[in-house]
């Protein structure tokens, strides 16, 4: 998303606006709300994660098996719902199978598991060969949870993938049947090479490796929910135009609407993938809009003096767009109807940019810096707002610039950009503002985007 507040030094906006109240909304020191709605809250499962017995004379199981087990232990760490056993817990055996593994060990101090996932890898004729389990330790006389098997070539990346796949089918299984994110993308913007292009990493911030090269500066990447197309706003010799590129393709495909007169920013999918919204300033000032997917059926929902930019549509019930707006002074957050009609303004003060609306309607994730103007500074920080109540938490905190969130597709987890200086990384945290941590380490990294699934 491309915020035209950012297009303007923030000096010049205090000489031509009136500076907003400050909410007195109160600030929420016990976030169990957020952790309830997001599926945080309860006591976590303590899970233990045995390294997987390695099977066969295959010179590539060494490597295979090492990338397997780091990746399913990070996996499951990552969920937010486990309490994991720290591998130095874990009792000195490699259960390969069943018949293997000695449940009361495992659910003994110091490693006191509830659940225990383990299995067997091997490497042959070019093919790798996983066998997984989970055993419930507590209950021996019918301990079996989930038992899979995956057969992939053998290299190091289906290593990898087999490792994200059962991690998924484990998190589903223990997480009141909500998909893991382990197989999701991350889609963002890089400058290591020299200019803004559009790349892409997984959900943990491997494999990271660009997406399409213009040579020109693109930016505002977003995936379309069946992952088939990535909008963008890219500068080019019709100024800022949306345009739209073909992952099954591997080229860039027409997208009418995003072309004409003024610039065009933030393009964002409906949730059924029918519609794009964006900022358009073809009429005068900038407004939303809202085309087809194919590019065409345009039409204008905001008709208000000052920008309007930013849209993100409300992905459970797709009847409602969230996005900033200047129309009353400094930039704050709004929500309408899909059609532009019920406007409610969300925030009261301050600086708010960059909403993301989560995976079950009920939370907005935005950049909000509440003490912007002269004699209170403040931060651009994270926050998440309950839509009903406008209750709303601060998630980050004296950390350099915050912006640009983006909900995971299990409604557990933010990725954000952090700004420190002249350096600029993707960092994630669980929905509650924990566990923070950078993914990129270039410097040159904006604006990600969590793909649907």
């Amino acid at each position: 998303m491309i915020a035209l507040f950012r297009l303007l030094p923030r000096s010049l906006l205090w000489i031509c606006l009136v500076l907003c109240s400050v909410s007195n909304t109160p600030v929420l020191k016990a976030q169990d709300w957020i952790r309830t709605g997001s599926g945080l809250s309860g006591q976590r499962i303590r899970l233990a994660a045995a390294d997987f017995k390695p099977v066969g004379g295959d010179p590539q199981v060494p490597v295979l098996k090492a990338s397997f087990d780091a990746t399913l232990y990070n996996d499951l760490a990552n969920a937010g719902i486990f309490d994991m056993v720290s591998k130095s817990m874990a009792p000195p055996v490699t259960p390969g199978s069943p018949q293997e593994i000695n449940l009361t060990q495992w659910a003994a101090d110091p490693a006191n598991a509830s659940m225990v996932a383990f299995g067997a890898l091997s490497a042959s004729s070019g093919r790798l060969v996983v066998n997984g389990w989970v055993f419930d330790a507590k209950n021996p006389g019918s301990p079996q949870v989930l038992g899979k098997q995956y057969n992939e070539v053998a290299n190091e990346d289906n290593a990898r993938l087999i490792a994200h796949r059962f991690a998924d089918e484990i998190i589903a299984r223990l997480g009141g049947g909500v998909n893991g994110i382990a197989e999701t993308k991350l889609y963002f913007v890089s400058a290591r090479t020299g200019t803004k292009e559009i790349w892409a990493m997984d959900y943990d911030g491997q494999n990271q490796h660009i997406v399409l090269k213009l040579g020109t500066t693109s930016m505002s990447p977003r995936i379309s929910p069946d992952n088939s197309r990535l909008a963008f706003s890219s500068i080019g010799k019709e100024g800022w135009t949306i345009r739209m590129y073909s992952l099954e393709l591997g080229r860039p495909v027409a997208f009418p609407a995003g072309v004409p007169g003024g610039s065009n920013f933030s393009p964002a999918w409906s949730a059924d993938g029918v519609k794009v919204a964006f900022s358009s300033a073809r009429s005068g000032d900038p407004e939303i809009w809202v085309a087809d997917s194919s590019g065409g059926n345009a039409r204008k929902l905001t008709a208000f003096r000052g920008p309007d930019v930013a849209p993100t549509w409300n992905p459970k019930t797709n009847s409602q767009i969230a996005w900033v707006s200047g129309r009353t002074g400094l930039p704050q957050i709004y929500i309408m109807d899909a059609d532009g009609a019920n406007i409610q303004r969300m925030t009261d003060g301050g600086y708010a940019i960059s909403p993301s609306w989560s995976p079950g309607g009920q939370f907005l994730a935005f950049s909000w810096n509440r003490k912007y103007g002269p004699g209170a500074p403040g931060g651009q920080d994270i926050y998440v707002m309950d839509i009903a109540s406008k209750r709303w938490i601060q998630l980050t905190h004296d950390a350099g610039s915050n912006d640009y969130p983006s909900w995971s597709p299990d409604g557990r987890h933010l990725v954000f950009e952090r700004a420190i200086g002249r350096s600029t990384e993707i960092w994630t945290m669980l929905a509650d503002g924990t566990e923070q941590h950078a993914l990129t380490h270039s410097g040159k990294d904006f604006m990600p985007n969590w793909s649907w699934k």
